[in-house]
């Protein structure tokens, strides 16, 4: 398996999508990439020559910001939205979503389980009665 910026690309892929296993790189510059390398993207990444696996590396170092400083650079700017007391800081420290979506009825996924408030849940009104009568 060839390793293109610290990621480890599958062999049975086609060059194109094996590129987007690269935090920081999808479909739409992945295109941009293949060019500036001259490599195709049609090729099996296990077709490839160790020279075309450079020149992606050379490509993707200089024109892409990918992996560990991407992930730095948006950690650093979430940081800073928070620090400053902004509105979306504010929401990214409630764990809300950030981006206008509505709460009321969706936003599981960012929100996470539900958690009930101000009622009992019913296992919690079965351990008290127990401690009642016990």
């Amino acid at each position: 398996m060839p390793r293109v910026a610290g990621v480890d690309l599958q062999n049975q892929k086609k060059v194109f999508i094996a590129l987007t296993y690269i935090y920081g790189v999808g479909r739409s510059n992945v295109q941009q990439i293949l060019d500036q390398a001259k490599v195709d993207g049609d090729k099996r990444v296990s077709d490839l020559n160790p020279d075309e696996i450079n020149r992606l590396q050379k490509v993707i170092e200089a024109s892409v910001e990918v992996e560990g400083n991407l992930r730095q650079k948006i950690r650093d700017s979430i940081e800073r939205l928070k620090r400053i007391g902004s509105y979306r800081g504010s929401r990214h420290i409630h764990m809300l979503p950030s981006r206008g979506q509505r709460t009321r009825t969706n936003g599981r996924t960012r929100r996470g389980k539900r958690r009930t408030v101000g009622a009992m849940t019913k296992e919690m009104a079965a351990k008290l009665e127990a401690a009642k009568k016990g």
